[in-house]
């Protein structure tokens, strides 16, 4: 009676029997009685009831019974106790097939795969022929530990000793292959199944989608649609994500649109992929009216919609979203404050940004690796690189995008010393750069226009073969330029065979920097040659070339051009022009040009006439010059001191005083000019009268004692060249 009402499903009254049984008999319970007790607990969730039956079976003696055996391991698999689960199968002195696929079953469901291989292993040791249901195990946790090689063994394995191929088993082997990277080994098992099923569809469109064949996944839906299947949430989910990756709008709403007509426009799942899909499509109010739909949105449909609100740059609307989840969930998650990171980084808003960090520790966020890194990267952006030093000392556990974060951080700040530092302490903390590492930090030594740093890690870079990759090849041209050694930066420059316009551009820029504006334009055609596009920071090395060089008519043939080009001439193309004019000592023309502009003039492109009026001592023109650059950036210290630079060549002292007075009483102050030497492979900065050094004071007794035995001196010494 009792394996009846188990077989039947009838679970409790299989355990009401059975209570009844053991109070009005004195017969003992058999093993078979046993085993089907254990799975009525399993069935019914009972915890208690199953460690009780456990105790009995213990006190019977079955607890080394086959039958019962299993019976406890799949009980304890089933609950999330794969210890106790392993401690049963441990204690039994026979198993069959039944048995291991317990087991195997339990820690791959528990995530815990490599026991889960481990114990295969140890089962074909006994000669036990596993059957499907093992493999279908042993193979999912291939998949899980993407051990492609291992599954491919294990798949050789079963078809050698006959295991039945089954819709289900194939399922398991198309998602093995698609999760291990191998798509087109999945599609071909697809491809060759006789009988399939919705799950065998729903793998194959999302094993498509997971490696970035979207457009593939969307005619493996169409064409499902067409055969009058009918997909589940997680296939539309799957295609929908799809859609945005592509931003394939169109598609997706058709998608939207069969969801509906199979009633899955229900499904939470389904929504928030929508959402998702909408707003990577760029289409924020239609993913807002989805959002608004949903009768109780979820963390992950607010988030979604967060995401879409900042990729969109609408951070306001982000905000406002935030507040409005705090008040109606419990707790934001861990993607929430992330995204909401973001948004802050983008406001460069310190204030803000602490506010979250708060929230986070609250959350109990705080030692999350991938918090840790969005705060760290939030703090350098918000310009508080000491705050993100601080996160980054307490983080337990650090990647290299986290290095990185922190790396860009000095950098940013201009504290390369420290980044190359910092350095020394990623080297001993055993974690590998990538070429993001070296990009910043060849940065930092073009920064401090140090070559010996930057030789190191270019010698570095071809040790790891990193130096071949463009972006790296940009930073190795931009370092040497601006440590003076135009020739490595050449070499550096011909060494890569794969160029994108970010390399050209660092190359173009190096060549007009130095003055070889031939060159530079040279470049320029090699560039448009071999098909590469220019950008915007391509014309603004092509012009800064041309007005170095007094090239006149070159840069206004090439500053007409931009338009063809599908670029909109910005300030610092305008800036350009208005220094070549400057420098040919046309400054009317130059004037005239600025007048024209059809955006309002910035105070740079200003700037740019009024240096030329220093070099050409127009006083008049310079001043007006000075006036337009200050109503449009009223605390731009250049402008001021070009204009006193230009009074003082003149002699006009007292026009001088009245600029610096101006000043003053704005509180503008000039950035001091700053100097640096590299000694013992430690950079040293310093002004003019700087009293930074802890031994100022004695540095400049000495320096005074120097120069008034100079000028006691009454020897007068020559010196040859």
């Amino acid at each position: 009676m009792v394996s009846i009402y188990v077989q039947h499903g009838c679970y409790g009254e299989a355990l009401l029997f059975f209570s009844e049984f053991l109070r009005s008999s004195d017969w003992k319970a058999s093993e078979h009685v046993l085993a089907s007790v254990i799975r009525a607990c399993t069935q019914l969730g009972g915890v208690d009831q199953g460690c009780q039956v456990h105790g009995l079976v213990v006190k019977t003696g079955f607890d080394q019974g086959v039958y019962v055996g299993t019976s406890l391991i799949d009980f304890y698999a089933r609950h999330c106790d794969v210890e106790e689960a392993k401690l049963v199968f441990d204690g039994l002195l026979v198993r069959n097939s039944v048995t291991w696929t317990a087991i195997l079953t339990g820690y791959a469901k528990a995530g815990r795969s490599e026991v889960s291989l481990q114990l295969f292993y140890r089962m074909r040791e006994t000669n036990t022929l596993p059957d499907k249901y093992v493999v279908s195990s042993v193979l999912s946790a291939c998949a899980m530990l993407e051990l492609i090689e291992v599954g491919k063994q294990i798949h050789a394995y079963a078809l050698r000793i006959g295991v039945e191929m089954d819709l289900s088993l194939l399922n398991v082997l198309i998602d093995l292959y698609v999760k291990c990277g191998k798509v087109h080994a999945g599609r071909r098992l697809f491809d060759h199944m006789v009988v399939k099923n919705i799950i065998s569809w729903t793998t194959m469109i999302a094993g498509y989608m997971k490696n970035l064949y979207d457009w593939e996944a969307m005619k493996l839906f169409s064409e499902m649609a067409r055969l009058r299947w009918k997909p589940d949430g997680f296939a539309c989910a799957s295609v929908l994500t799809s859609c945005g990756s592509i931003e394939a709008l169109k598609y997706g709403r058709q998608v939207h649109a069969f969801t509906i007509k199979v009633n899955l426009g229900y499904d939470d799942f389904v929504k928030n992929s929508l959402i998702d899909m909408y707003a990577k499509c760029n289409s924020l109010t239609d993913a807002r009216r989805v959002f608004n739909g949903m009768s109780d949105p979820s963390v992950i449909s607010f988030n979604a919609m967060i995401e879409g609100y900042s990729r969109q740059e609408k951070l306001c609307e982000a905000m406002d979203l935030f507040r409005a989840m705090r008040l109606r969930l419990p707790q934001p998650s861990l993607l929430t404050f992330i995204s909401v990171l973001g948004v802050s980084a983008a406001l460069f808003s310190l204030k803000l940004s602490q506010q979250i960090h708060s929230l986070i520790n609250k959350c109990g966020f705080s030692l999350d690796i991938f918090a840790s890194s969005a705060l760290v990267d939030v703090y350098s952006k918000c310009f508080c690189v000491r705050d993100a030093r601080l996160v980054f000392e307490e983080m337990n556990e650090k990647d290299i995008v986290v290095w990185n974060a922190m790396f860009f951080g000095y950098v940013q700040q201009l504290e390369s010393e420290e980044a190359l530092k910092l350095y020394s302490d990623l080297q001993l903390s055993g974690q590998r750069p990538d070429d993001f590492t070296f990009a910043v930090l060849l940065t930092a030594s073009s920064n401090l226009a140090s070559l010996q740093h930057g030789q190191q890690f270019h010698n570095q870079l071809i040790k790891m073969g990193l130096d071949y990759d463009p972006f790296i090849t940009s930073s190795l041209v931009d370092m040497y330029a601006k440590c003076g050694r135009l020739a490595e930066a050449c070499k550096a420059f011909t060494s890569t065979s794969w160029r994108d316009v970010v390399c050209w551009n660092s190359m173009i820029s190096t060549y007009a920097q130095h003055g070889e504006a031939e060159k530079a334009l040279q470049m320029f055609e090699r560039m448009r040659k071999e098909g590469i596009n220019p950008d915007f920071v391509t014309f603004v090395g092509v012009l800064s070339a041309c007005s170095h060089a007094g090239l006149v008519e070159d840069g206004l043939r090439h500053f007409e051009s931009i338009p063809y080009f599908g670029i909109e001439p910005g300030t610092d193309h305008y800036a350009c022009i208005v220094s070549l004019l400057g420098r040919a000592g046309k400054l009317l023309e130059a004037k005239e040009f600025i007048e024209k502009m059809p955006i309002k003039p910035a105070a740079l492109v200003w700037r740019s006439l009024l240096s030329a009026c220093r070099v050409a001592g127009d006083i008049e023109l310079g001043k007006y010059a000075a006036e337009m650059a200050l109503s449009s950036d009223p605390v731009d210290s250049g402008s001021y001191i070009l204009l006193s630079n230009i009074f003082a060549s003149k002699g006009m002292w007292a026009d001088v005083k009245r600029v610096r007075q101006r000043m003053d009483s704005i509180g503008v102050v000039k950035e001091a000019g700053q100097s640096w030497i590299e000694l013992n492979n430690e950079v040293h900065a310093f002004v003019a009268r700087d009293t930074g050094h802890r031994e100022s004071d004695t540095i400049f007794t000495v320096l005074d004692y120097l120069v008034q035995e100079m000028k006691g001196d009454s020897k007068i010494f020559l010196i040859d060249d």
